[in-house]
């Protein structure tokens, strides 16, 4: 039965892969032998995409001689009289990774196509090896060429890709040219209308990664949920020579080690049984160091072992029901103010929801990048990741779906040995409908294909109980769906005054353990004023003082994770003086300075913890 859910789930990778037109994602590149190229790259804005279709609205790259419009060329004259109209090597540069909003004053809002270009050396260290670019992530759209030639398009601005250019590469004057359209579209994911910034740019890193001919591609290494004596998984390689390979996996401190022989398609599972693994909780984050060795290839991660259930209203890690004391976190930098980055960014913001109490976060509304999981696995943080389906997305768009399945399908194969995640968001407050019960039901199902071991929830609304608005509830089949009951509710702020928080009660009716996914109130950092005075740090400290009150009488409550840690830029908060373009419901400033709310938040953790 383990070997047909390690076959279903490649079967899925496989065909998640091809639905993004890119190539199979290299796993852990966190840990192998790379080349940066971040840095200063030259850049050219182009509203009209000049440098993409002739004046005939037809595309450069399907034309057999595009000719010097075409951007991706990089064309240099070849005499005085060439006439070409863009030349990357004298425009304006701008920092990768970053965003160009927070970069360049005029781009502020733009929203459109940006060329970027870098040029570089490259020499393999071995002549057989084989080289990959690789992206963390570009907002929204990536189009890919590498010294002239189309490597591919990638969809979905939070999710890493590769593409092969080993074919392409020269020891000297190699370029890279990206076509990134940030253009917000009704039928992306997510679709027009949200709540956060649109930053466009490639945001986070660009490495080259230079690999065996014959390499390893993926693996999964987990504790057994049905046996805590028992790692297993599976790992692939990838080239030409893969069948019936050694592959050696090894785990020293456990003193354990295993020989597999690959299948046909590079593939080979195995088991591992010890009664002496210390598991990974989030007071001791315990990570072992793993090691894999095939033929011709070898690689190191850092893994944690540990079980993630549910038994009625309780959430349990490693068998023991655990309370989680969270808070909801943008990827926005502490340091710089734009779209964060760097592993200095999520140091600052993890070191901030320790300092609260926290014991997990929760990753809204979009998969962050691969520093806040890899630091969360060592500081013992739980985290819930999130697909960007939000809002109104288009549910009866085949495309639409296309698009979030693939992006779910790449945080998942990029953070399945991360013991810190517990759970895959599949939405965030969307309006019930049929066409968005079976979009949900049919991404929940995919992600128990490629990840039987973790929890399912999404962020859903509440509603009044048989027509009391005094009492809620949450009427959503896809309530039946989920492991954890999630929903978001701002009694308070949006529904009433903080007094109405003494007027509510609540009814749920599953019996499945409850986190609350949202809830808070805007605050002017330094805005005093009584508790009915709107913006001030007194009313949203008031909101969190009655809130936590209503929240526990929840029978089921197992969490919450408030909105939210920090201010965040969003083009929906417009109030001058107050909110100047930022979500005010942070408990620390877009600054660092902490609010009011943040100290009542933090003594009911601290509490709690102590009860606990």
């Amino acid at each position: 039965m383990h070997k047909i859910k390690i076959i279903v789930f490649l079967m899925v990778l496989i065909v998640s892969s091809q639905l993004a037109a890119q190539e199979h994602l290299i796993v852990n590149v966190y840990n192998r032998a790379t080349t940066s190229l971040n840095g200063q790259w030259n850049y050219i804005v182009d509203p009209y995409e000049n440098g993409f279709y002739n004046y005939r609205l037809e595309a450069f790259e399907d034309q057999e001689n595009p000719g010097n419009g075409a951007f991706f060329l990089n064309a240099k004259p070849k005499s005085k009289s060439d006439l070409i109209e863009y030349d990357f090597d004298i425009s304006d540069s701008i920092q990768v990774p970053s965003d160009w909003n927070t970069q360049k004053e005029n781009l502020y809002y733009y929203e459109g196509t940006v060329w970027y270009k870098k040029s570089f050396d490259y020499k393999k260290s071995e002549n057989q090896h084989r080289v990959f670019v690789y992206f963390e992530a570009v907002n929204y759209e990536a189009d890919v060429y590498f010294n002239g030639k189309k490597l591919g398009k990638h969809i979905g601005g939070f999710t890493p890709f590769n593409f092969e250019v080993t074919n392409l590469l020269k020891d000297k004057d190699n370029f890279i040219v990206v076509k990134v359209d940030n253009k917000r579209k009704k039928e992306g994911v997510p679709t027009l209308n949200t709540d956060w910034w649109n930053y466009g740019g490639i945001t986070r890193d660009v490495k080259l990664v230079e690999v065996s001919n014959n390499f390893i591609e993926n693996y999964t290494i987990q504790l057994n949920p049905e046996n805590k004596n028992q790692i297993k998984g599976y790992v692939k390689l990838n080239g030409t020579e893969i069948a019936k390979k050694e592959i050696q996996i090894d785990i020293p401190e456990l003193k354990l080690s295993k020989t597999i022989i690959s299948n046909a398609e590079g593939v080979a599972v195995f088991e591992m049984n010890s009664k002496k693994i210390q598991y990974w909780d989030t007071k001791n984050p315990h990570l072992y160091q793993v090691n894999i060795k095939s033929v011709n290839d070898k690689i190191t991660d850092q893994i944690g072992f540990r079980t993630i259930k549910t038994k009625g209203k309780e959430i349990l890690l490693n068998d023991e029901s655990i309370f989680l004391r969270g808070i909801s976190i943008h990827e926005e930098s502490p340091i710089t103010g734009g779209r964060g980055s760097t592993i200095e960014d999520a140091q600052q913001l993890l070191n901030w929801a320790k300092e609260l109490g926290c014991n997990y976060v929760r990753l809204a509304h979009y998969p962050h990048n691969e520093h806040m999981l890899r630091l969360a696995d060592k500081m013992g943080i739980l985290v819930w990741e999130e697909n960007p389906v939000y809002w109104t997305i288009s549910w009866e768009n085949e495309a639409t779906y296309n698009n979030a399945e693939n992006q779910l399908s790449e945080v998942i194969n990029r953070d399945k040995n991360r013991a810190s995640v517990i759970i895959w968001s599949m939405a965030n407050e969307t309006p019930t409908s049929e066409p968005r019960l079976i979009f949900l039901k049919k991404l929940a199902a995919h992600t128990r294909e490629l990840d039987p071991t973790r929890l399912i929830s999404a962020a859903l609304e509440q509603s009044d109980y048989n027509g009391d608005p005094t009492i809620r509830t949450i009427n959503d089949e896809f309530a039946n769906v989920v492991d954890v009951l999630s929903f978001n509710q701002y009694v308070g702020w949006y529904d009433g005054l903080p007094e109405k928080c003494g007027q509510i009660s609540w009814k749920i009716l599953q019996n499945k353990p409850v986190l609350i996914s949202e809830f808070g109130a805007g605050a002017k950092i330094g805005f005093h004023g009584d508790k009915l005075t709107r913006w001030s740090e007194e009313f949203q400290e008031d909101v969190y003082i009655q809130t936590l009150k209503m929240l526990e009488g929840i029978e089921q409550l197992q969490g919450f994770s408030p909105w939210i840690l920090v201010d965040f830029r969003s083009p929906r908060r417009m109030l001058p003086k107050i909110q100047d373009g930022y979500n005010r419901k942070g408990l620390i400033s877009e600054d660092g300075k902490k609010k009011k709310a943040f100290y009542v938040l933090k003594n009911f953790y601290d509490t709690k913890s102590a009860s606990n």
